[in-house]
């Protein structure tokens, strides 16, 4: 009934191996976030440059915001 044919491997054959190698390399180096894509996480201070950028404070606040965060 089960004999070694050749093409089998710990009971598995090598097709089924190489899937489950490539589910464990997937697993650990694709990021979390976002599948295929690494992203560097944003700080503090790149959301309070990009909120500069966009017009949602003035300089003031920007400084004040920026002192405090350093």
């Amino acid at each position: 009934m089960w004999h070694y044919d050749g093409h089998r491997f710990w009971g598995m054959h090598w097709f089924w191996w190489i899937l489950w190698l490539i589910f464990i390399f997937w697993i650990f180096a694709i990021p979390y976030d976002i599948p295929g894509q690494r992203k560097k996480k944003e700080t503090p201070l790149d959301i309070l440059k990009k909120r500069y950028a966009a017009g949602e404070i003035n300089k003031n606040e920007y400084k004040e915001m920026k002192k405090t965060l350093e």
